[in-house]
């Protein structure tokens, strides 16, 4: 069989495109730029990469955006003082922490300070309780890329036997709140470490999502034929090169269709953080 490889590199063009749009007309309609602030503690290498595409991501798409800056041993009360100024701040209508932060940082205490309006990423436990209760503000960005990059290249979601691989807030479980969405309509089962014998789940799995952070985990053997599969994960190979959560070259062959790495989920991701963004210009 030979997949139908779903592109994200090439939709979140796509999208983007949309989003200069909207930002164009927003511009002209109210005079509003819509802003992303990012704040990045300390100088990780891969976490400057991810913050320098999203920074590009919004100059193509005509958005104001800045960058914060910390050091590595910044303090806990510096970091929430300035969410305290960007919360205050009407150009600004997104927040984004890259994440991780340092372990001397409490992640949740960080993240929770972010004005749920302006929680672009969605991982606000007020907007994922609005998740949860059917009623979304922001869906989650890497979720709601997952859910566009399919329906989009035509497979539904809705009626699908899906396996979600993680329960993280970021991906595992908030993608599962949105795809028991009225309108999405899947049945999902997750699966996480404490999970005996995932592959029983697997096997009948129409669709399914790696979220797991484990290099190549899931291997052909725990794939029924026609299935779609989604692969969030990305890792560095000692080798070198890139690899996910799935053993791409062996599970391929017996999929419908299936993400690579890189270039499937990631651009996505960056794609439904500048939808949100715009969206909270909208609410401005």
């Amino acid at each position: 069989m030979t997949p139908h490889i779903l592109d994200g590199k090439q939709l979140s063009r796509t999208v983007r495109a949309e989003v200069a749009e909207k930002c164009g007309q927003l511009k002209a309609a109210r005079g509003i730029t819509p802003g992303l602030a990012a704040v990045l503690v300390g100088d990780d290498p891969a976490s400057q990469v991810y913050v320098k595409s999203k920074r590009q991501a919004c100059a193509e798409a005509g958005m104001a955006s800045w960058l914060h800056q910390l050091p590595a041993d910044v303090g806990q009360n510096e970091i929430l003082a300035l969410i305290d100024r960007l919360n205050a701040d009407a150009a600004v209508h997104g927040i984004l922490v890259q994440l991780p932060l340092p372990r001397h940082l409490d992640t949740a205490v960080v993240l929770d300070r972010v004005n749920p309006r302006k929680d672009v990423d969605g991982l606000h436990p007020l907007n994922l309780g609005l998740l949860a209760d059917g009623r979304p503000r922001y869906l989650p960005c890497t979720p709601h890329g997952i859910w566009q990059l399919l329906e989009r290249n035509g497979f539904s979601w809705a009626g699908k036997d899906v396996v979600v691989l993680g329960r993280s807030s970021i991906v595992g479980k908030s993608l599962a709140l949105l795809l028991l969405q009225k309108g999405v309509d899947a049945t999902v089962t997750v699966c996480h470490s404490r999970t005996p014998h995932p592959e029983r789940h697997l096997l009948q799995a129409e669709i399914i999502v790696a979220a797991i952070g484990q290099p190549q985990w899931l291997k052909a053997c725990m794939v029924r034929p026609g299935a779609v599969v989604v692969d969030v994960g990305i890792h560095r190979k000692p080798e070198g090169g890139l690899c996910g959560d799935v053993a791409f070259d062996e599970v391929a062959p017996l999929c419908s269709a299936i993400t690579p790495v890189p270039g499937g989920v990631g651009p996505m991701t960056i794609a439904m953080l500048l939808v949100n963004t715009v969206a909270s210009a909208s609410q401005a």
